[in-house]
């Protein structure tokens, strides 16, 4: 098996404009809050909420 290396085409200076042009700068920060998506675990229930304790007292004590 015989490897071949790849040849560049053109001059030094043109492959080195290109590399600078595509690999030259970091990529754009991204915010954390662009990452994060906040979403509800489950729908409230609004049940959940409805406990009256006097409405207890009067039913169990009375």
């Amino acid at each position: 098996m015989t490897y071949q290396a790849k040849t560049e085409t053109g001059t030094p200076e043109t492959a080195e404009a290109v590399r600078q042009a595509r690999f030259g700068q970091l990529p754009e920060r991204i915010r954390l809050e662009d990452m994060v998506a906040a979403q509800p675990a489950s729908v409230p229930d609004p049940a959940k909420d409805a406990y009256n304790a006097d409405e207890w007292l009067v039913r169990y004590c009375l």
